[in-house]
């Protein structure tokens, strides 16, 4: 699978540099997310960055700020710079994408879900712990809201919201997300999908240094 990918980058690139011009408005997008996401998913954070700047320009270029596609943008590139420690830099970009998203799409999305989960995330990484709370909190409530209590993506939330009350030593509070978190991705994506295995560490890593 690996190498069937490989050889449609050197396409993709082709279309992200030279030939953003022939792509619909539809499908701008798209080259630049799969190269973000083949390149930051080996930690090769050097080549994803370039693109991820580029599609950020070409968007706006093409479509204007008022876009679900320049939020996405804004959003990947903020991910990005996460991903690397650079936190000054990831923060304006979520708080401009979630600026866009709630304008377009009101409060109650999963893309909006999506950039508090992202923003508090950011939060979290810096220690801002007061900060990071009610986003997770706004996050879980939206996606319990719009997909229910046995998705993936709400158990996804629990465990980020357990793992933000552990770094607070908050285990009492830690535990019962842990556990609903292991429980809906255990139903959701079966015993053995890398996030349940995640999940069931984190609570056993809880559960041994409390």
């Amino acid at each position: 699978m690996r190498s069937a990918i490989t050889l449609v980058i050197p396409h993709l690139k082709e279309v992200a540099q030279n030939l953003t011009d022939a792509i619909s408005d539809e499908n701008l997008i798209w080259a630049f997310v799969s190269l973000d996401n083949f390149y930051s998913g080996q930690g090769l954070y050097a080549l994803a960055e370039p693109l991820c700047e580029q599609c950020v320009s070409v968007v706006r270029s093409r479509l204007g700020e008022e876009h679900p596609y320049v939020a996405a943008s804004y959003n990947n590139l903020a991910e990005l710079y996460r991903n690397q420690g650079r936190y000054t830099k990831a923060e304006p970009l979520y708080v401009k994408a979630l600026e866009i998203e709630q304008c377009l799409l009101g409060e109650e999305h999963p893309d909006v879900a999506r950039i508090y989960n992202n923003l508090a995330l950011l939060y979290h990484s810096q220690g801002r712990y007061t900060k990071a709370e009610p986003l997770y909190v706004k996050a879980l409530e939206i996606e319990q809201c719009l997909l229910g209590e046995e998705h993936p993506d709400v158990a996804r939330i629990y465990n980020n919201l357990a793992g933000l009350y552990h770094s607070q030593g908050r285990y009492a509070a830690a535990e019962p997300l842990f556990v609903k978190a292991l429980e809906i991705a255990e139903l959701s994506l079966g015993v053995n999908h890398p996030n349940t295995i995640t999940i069931r560490q984190n609570l056993k890593f809880l559960r041994n240094n409390r």
